[in-house]
């Protein structure tokens, strides 16, 4: 059930590039009953998890590597399930109105928020630390395809490539950060590692892994200081901001630093560095929220701000680790029930407010807040919205928000008895602090309501009349701001629905959603959190009245923003050094980038077996060597070595083959019959090709009267490259610690496999995943081939070249007129398919297959086209060689899928005795069947070149 939760939003994105053919309907009213169904189906999970269950589902992926998709549903992860769907449906519904049916790309808005809305799911419901990170980085992907969505805009790009660039920089360094965890526990899985927590601190590891896991958290979160990616996603639609920017995606730092509580909390490091980044991140964001013009913005930097409250509770709340199984352990936990209650109240306000700012912008056609005011009287629904969220975010009753902000206030203040993590009396500075930022936070709420709906109404500076929303915009701000109130009335049903198992599940079990459990209510006498509210709201109200006559509040101004330079002038310098560094190396010359790829091999392979004390190189295995391979090896090397010397094509050709059949000797000498058979059919098949592609190249230019240069660099690195295969070939036999793996093969072929051909067996059943990739790269370079020639046929041939393409079209340009030849071919082509079908179905159990047939067959219609012509090869056999090539890839494809149907993995064989009439027993086995879809393959790969090269379809 858990698994097919995350996949639906997937499954469902899919088919949105169907609802073209739904020009009328609103492409939203299709998507909104996946996060309503999603939303649905885990309420109803929520009495089985309040009860303090642990639902978890687990399929295999990689096993081996410890990976499988392994999901769990407790207090944690289903209240940021009932977030992403809740949320997520009141997101769709208001972006049905928001966003018009004919506005471009609409369909794609959708596959990019399901994409995201299941990417989250898997998120936060996945106990696999790598499946986490694999969801975790589609959030980025998402999230930058989403903030990009008005790609035309140049801030839109801009925006979508920071978010992008930050965020994957946290994940990269959170997956080195996982990868350590493995190292120190040998598990992938976040409850087994938390079970191990106990004996990791001691670990040289622990640390490391500690700093980049929270790396991630914190680029994800937008904590200073990589909060700067945030402000300017805001350049995607609102009901995006509404969503990723609010309530989900920069949550999920939250999320991981929660969840990784009980591995990391209980070491000062971890105390310390979420704390303070996080009380850093609020005061930070609330002071520059204060500095801005643009609403969205100003909730921007507001949202960094929450965050970094929330941040800092979490991290203490961990100081609960310090004291287990005591009541101090109940009193910090404190702290993360108002990370947990204030993350719910955030999403709800917050989320709220950037609807409101959507309908201010969709209305007044503006957001600025220089050229707005005097909204109230025009539209008193949206202030009304405007105006509970905006309290509730600033921390006044009788809002939930309120509630929240006091248990913050609350766990601040109890920070002065906290001595386990080598503070002292002066741990008082984060209460002060605390205090401070949330009189920014007081005034800039001010801000956002009070110089956007109050004061006068600037007509002149809109571009027209705003008006009141619409019902079907209004209406999910309308429900999402009224929980503000409804969580503050029922504020102890929603503790023990959803708070108490949430706090219970980040502390690891340590404390039952029972312990956990808090009172919330407002009046708790005269506190010292009271008088804290009492002196934001006093300070709070003076500084609204006097913010703009003091210069350090003054408007933010284009370019101030240091660390936005820190990071343009870093790209920036990456991209040129990038840039000239590249232009080192890329001088669009092959021979330079063969020389680095060769000089690299050299070093990096011929180095290790130079210096590595374990590789020997003796000869002791070897056969000795007898005269005929001596002089097998002189034919072959002169061969080689004359082809840069040949004067004209037809002999580099010439020498080329003998090499190949010199090859094809040494195969017979050392009884490798398969191998002299196909290497015997591939030289000649080879040089016919060669002689084929004549007429596409120019004529050699006479180097007579040329002075010579003769390259030593080339010579050095030829020479190198060679030294290091001998090397490589004689520490192969020299050093290798294990029984050779032949004898497996030799041992198993027939009993395994029902083949006595061990060379057959290894290519169709062993090995068959080799085979059945090199067909497909042979299928793609017959289509490339016939790709260009076809491309290179359409354009308009040169003046000088117009009598050579007019014979090329005559015909075959090797046809032959000799009668000996035809008279011949026509009995030797006959005995070469009979042979080439000998070979197909006796090799199995004796030297042949499916490749070597093929080549065998095609080697005959080559034949055929020489004596009598390609005509003559279409009349005989008609078919599109093209569409042979696909059906031959898909027999082999199938076959080896069909081992699905009987609980086998991919391209398991079986084979039978079976006793038929006429041939009596006979053996039968499935991997003819994948032989069969490797010879059409080939046979359609060789004929599609042929073809292609001749000029015909």
């Amino acid at each position: 059930m858990l698994h097919a939760a995350v996949l639906l939003p997937f499954l469902w994105a899919a088919l949105i590039p169907l609802m073209k053919r739904l020009p009328r309907v609103h492409p939203g009213w299709a998507v909104l009953p996946v996060p309503v169904a999603l939303f649905a189906l885990f309420i109803v999970l929520l009495p089985r998890v309040r009860s303090g269950e642990v639902l978890s589902a687990t399929l295999p992926w990689m096993p081996g590597l410890g990976i499988d998709l392994s999901l769990v549903l407790d207090g944690w992860s289903l209240l940021f399930v009932l977030l992403i769907t809740g949320i997520g449906a009141l997101v769709v519904w208001y972006s049905i109105f928001y966003m018009s049916r004919g506005m471009e790309s609409l369909r794609n808005f959708y596959l990019y928020l399901l994409l995201f809305m299941g990417s989250m799911l898997g998120v936060v419901l996945s106990d696999n630390l790598m499946v986490l990170y694999a969801f975790w980085e589609l959030t980025s992907v998402a999230s930058f395809l989403l903030i990009a969505f008005w790609y035309r805009r140049e801030r839109s790009r801009y925006g979508a490539l920071k978010s992008m660039l930050i965020t994957v920089f946290g994940g990269l360094a959170m997956f080195a950060g996982f990868n350590l965890l493995y190292v120190m526990t040998g598990s992938y899985s976040i409850r087994e590692i938390a079970a191990q927590a106990a004996g990791l601190t001691g670990h040289s590891l622990f640390l490391p892994a500690m700093i980049l896991v929270l790396l991630g958290a914190f680029t994800k979160s937008a904590q200073f200081p990589f909060h700067i990616w945030l402000p300017d996603a805001m350049e995607a639609p609102t009901p995006v901001s509404a969503y990723l920017h609010s309530a989900t995606m920069v949550k999920a730092g939250l999320y991981l630093v929660a969840r990784m509580s009980p591995v990391f909390a209980g070491v000062s490091e971890w105390f310390w560095i979420v704390s303070l980044t996080g009380l850093i991140t609020l005061c930070y964001g609330s002071f520059k929220a204060i500095r801005q013009t643009d609403l969205k913005a100003l909730l921007a930097y507001s949202t960094i701000s929450q965050l970094g409250l929330i941040m800092c509770l979490l991290g203490v709340g961990s100081a609960s680790a310090f004291f287990p199984g005591t009541e101090q352990a109940v009193f910090f936990s404190l702290a993360t029930t108002a990370a947990v209650f204030h993350l719910i109240n955030h999403a709800v306000f917050k989320g709220s407010l950037f609807m409101v700012v959507g309908i201010v912008d969709h209305e007044a056609n503006t957001r600025d807040l220089r050229n707005l005011g005097g909204l109230m009287r025009l539209m008193p629904v949206t202030f009304t919205i405007a105006l509970i969220g905006a309290f509730s975010m600033a921390g006044l009753p009788p809002f939930s928000g309120f509630l929240s902000k006091e248990m913050f206030f609350t766990a601040m203040v109890n920070l002065r008895d906290f001595e386990a993590a080598g503070a002292g009396s002066w741990m008082i500075g984060f209460a002060v602090l605390a205090w401070i930022a949330s009189v920014f936070t007081f005034v800039y709420s001010l801000i956002l309501v009070f110089k956007t709906f109050g004061g006068k109404l600037q007509l002149d500076k809109l571009d027209n009349k705003p008006h009141e929303a619409s019902a079907g915009l209004l209406a999910a701000p309308v429900l999402l701001v009224s929980l503000a109130l409804v969580f503050a009335v029922v504020t102890n049903g929603l503790a023990a629905s959803l708070i108490d198992p949430a706090v219970a599940a980040v502390n690891g079990g340590a404390l039952t959603a029972q312990q956990a459990h808090v009172p919330i209510h407002f009046w708790h006498g005269w506190t010292p959190e009271l008088f804290m509210t009492l002196g934001v709201v006093g300070l709070g109200l003076i500084l609204y009245r006097t913010y703009t006559r003091l210069r350090i509040m003054d408007r933010e101004r284009s370019g101030r923003e240091g660390l936005n330079r820190l990071y343009n002038g870093g790209l920036n310098l990456l991209e040129s050094g990038g840039r000239r560094g590249t232009d080192l190396y890329m001088t669009g010359s092959v021979r330079h980038y063969l020389i680095y790829i060769l000089l690299f091999l050299v070093a990096a392979v011929g180095g290790t077996l130079l210096f590595s004390p374990n590789i020997r190189f003796g000869m002791d295995r070897y056969a000795p060597i007898t005269f005929y391979e001596v002089g097998l090896v002189l034919v072959m090397v002169g061969s080689a070595a004359a082809v840069p010397f040949a004067r004209s094509r037809v002999n580099a050709i010439l020498f080329t083959g003998s090499a190949g059949y010199m090859v094809t000797a040494l195969f017979l000498i050392f009884r490798a019959p398969d191998l002299a058979l196909t290497q015997m059919i591939v030289e000649t098949v080879s040089v016919i090709l060669f002689l084929l592609c004549f007429k596409y190249l120019p004529k050699l230019k006479s180097v007579k009267t040329e002075k010579l240069t003769f390259k030593w660099l080339n010579l050095i690195v030829a020479a190198a490259v060679g030294a290091t295969m001998t090397l490589i070939a004689l520490a192969a036999m020299g050093s290798s610690p294990f029984v050779p793996i032949s004898e497996y093969f030799l041992n198993g072929s027939y009993e395994l496999a029902g083949g006595k051909n061990v060379v057959n067996v290894i290519l169709v059943d062993f090995r068959g995943f080799d085979t059945l990739f090199e067909i497909m790269v042979l299928g793609i370079a017959s289509l490339g081939i016939y790709g260009m020639i076809k491309l290179g046929a359409r354009t308009k041939p040169e003046a000088g070249n117009a009598q050579q393409a007019a014979a090329n079209q005559k015909g075959f340009p090797l046809v032959s007129n000799d009668v000996i030849l035809r008279t011949m071919s026509r009995v030797i082509i006959l005995i070469i398919i009979t042979f080439s079908l000998y070979l197909f179905f006796a090799g199995h159990n004796n030297p042949g297959g499916g490749f070597i047939a093929a080549l065998m067959t095609a080697s005959a219609l080559i034949l055929l086209a020489v004596s009598f012509g390609m005509d003559t090869v279409r009349r005989v056999l008609p078919v599109n060689y093209r569409l042979m090539t696909a059906i031959g890839l898909s027999v082999a494809i199938l076959t080896a899928s069909g081992s699905f149907l009987f609980g086998a993995p991919f391209l398991s064989h079986a084979f039978g005795h079976f006793d038929l009439p006429i041939l009596g027993d006979t053996e039968l086995a499935t991997a003819v069947l994948f032989d069969l879809g490797v010879y059409l393959a080939v046979v359609g790969v060789v004929m599609t070149i042929i073809f292609s090269i001749k000029g015909e379809d």
